[in-house]
């Protein structure tokens, strides 16, 4: 079920293995996802670690596949593998009977010895809500349906959440020409994407699967204190425990910076702590700053 990156892999695991699978995707093409994130998208992990089984990326992709090359990339994939999906399946309902499994689609129900679920983590947006929102006059938009920042040129947004996506739509914003802000509640590690030339992602496999936990967060905290710095004056705080730490117990991903904090430090992206509420025009925030924003983009993720 899904003819997404994982749908895809074991699919042409299983053909490498004499099995043929049948794939039910719902949208009509690979990749579906993919295809609808946020332009400036790009992987923030290296394309060396980045690849599907049996199938490195072209050479002439760069080190940070963009999200224009992974929808390439899993069209290729499809084609190398022979992977043919029943698109436009939307399976309504699962139910084991028997030992074997019955799918239900629209087009009728379909019987199977196994069964992979691979409709992915980022399947359905949170919703949040705050008192007030309702009668909030700008628009709100969850990160899912954000594309580029092109149609708010000179307009006043603010990005809530401060992962890796709420990050880089405040970067596209400034690069757009609006005028962004960061709602960011809670602390966050802040690594850059490259430390000393050396990739992030390289550098967390290498704490986190050779060193001790306490060891790995006192090495990568004494880390970011040099290349980082304290960022509490721009309204970051770190949190107490370390990167490597909430990684392993808690599956938290630290800020991987591309450019993000060098502009909140010019001053040209505003850091606001949590919000309190919205007014017609404005939003308030728990330090008690009432702010006016045009529009408003949820980076508040997603639930599987």
């Amino acid at each position: 079920l899904g003819a997404g990156p994982s749908g895809l892999a074991v699919s042409a695991c299983l053909k490498r293995r004499g099995v043929t699978p049948v794939i039910l995707e719902r949208a009509g093409q690979v990749g579906s996802s993919w295809r609808n994130h946020y332009e400036r998208l790009h992987l923030h992990t290296v394309k060396r670690f980045s690849s599907l089984p049996g199938m490195p990326w072209p050479e002439d992709v760069a080190m940070y596949p963009s999200r224009q090359d992974v929808v390439d990339y899993l069209d290729a994939y499809a084609r190398r593998f022979g992977l043919a999906p029943r698109f436009h399946e939307d399976v309504k309902r699962v139910a084991n009977r028997g030992g074997r499994w019955a799918v239900e689609t629209p087009t009728g129900e379909l019987h199977a010895r196994a069964l992979v679920v691979a409709t992915g983590y980022n399947r359905v947006p949170k919703a949040v809500t705050w008192p007030g929102l309702e009668d909030f006059s700008g628009t709100v938009t969850h990160s899912s349906g954000y594309r580029n920042g092109r149609a708010w040129k000179a307009e006043r947004v603010l990005v809530v959440g401060a992962g890796n996506s709420g990050a880089e739509i405040a970067l596209d914003l400034w690069e757009s020409g609006a005028t962004p802000a960061l709602c960011v509640r809670s602390p966050i590690h802040v690594i850059p994407r490259e430390v000393f030339g050396i990739p992030a992602q390289i550098n967390s496999l290498f704490l986190m699967g050779r060193l001790p936990r306490p060891v790995a967060d006192r090495l990568s905290r004494a880390l970011l204190d040099r290349v980082v710095g304290d960022l509490s004056r721009w309204g970051i705080r770190r949190p107490d425990e370390g990167p490597v730490t909430q990684v392993v117990t808690r599956g938290r991903i630290p800020l991987i910076d591309i450019g993000t904090v060098s502009l909140i430090k010019q001053g040209k992206i505003t850091v606001y702590p949590g919000i309190r509420r919205f007014t017609r025009d404005a939003v308030v925030f728990e330090d008690g700053r009432a702010q006016r924003f045009d529009h408003v983009v949820l980076a508040t993720g997603y639930r599987a």
